[in-house]
């Protein structure tokens, strides 16, 4: 069976998938606006307990422009995670290009005080073809 996520990266036992969504409904290309939704799961393989602190987005446009996002936590949240443990969350982009892509990291406080950046992977925001 093939999975739900289709991005993935592992940092030090720490897994990030994502999942992504064109909103056909919210999109608009007459406004010059495109919208996609995205599902990230975070998983702890290891054998710690970690805290996700803080994000890091780079969203580039398909121009080639480029936005930082950084912020505490996730969607209000700054999830702990026991080993074995995930954490799942649905958060939303906007862009004013047909396509883009995201990527990032997240910042999580390990239960030994070391501080991690975990690698978000790089992900495509492509509206389809018949949305353009």
């Amino acid at each position: 069976m093939k999975s739900f996520f289709q991005h993935e990266a592992v940092t030090d036992n720490i897994t990030v998938r994502v999942a992504v969504s064109y909103l056909s409904d919210q999109s608009r290309s007459s406004d010059m606006q495109w919208v996609w939704s995205y599902h990230i799961r975070i998983e702890n393989g290891g054998d710690q307990i970690v805290q996700l602190m803080t994000r890091h987005w780079v969203i580039t446009d398909g121009r080639g422009g480029v936005q930082h996002v950084n912020g505490d936590g996730v969607v209000g949240e700054q999830p702990v995670l026991v080993p074995g443990q995930s954490h799942d969350y649905v958060s939303g982009c906007p862009l004013n290009t047909p396509s883009g892509k995201m990527e990032g990291s997240f910042q999580m406080l390990r239960g030994d005080g070391v501080m991690l950046d975990v690698a978000i992977p790089c992900f495509p925001l492509v509206t389809p073809a018949t949305a353009t």
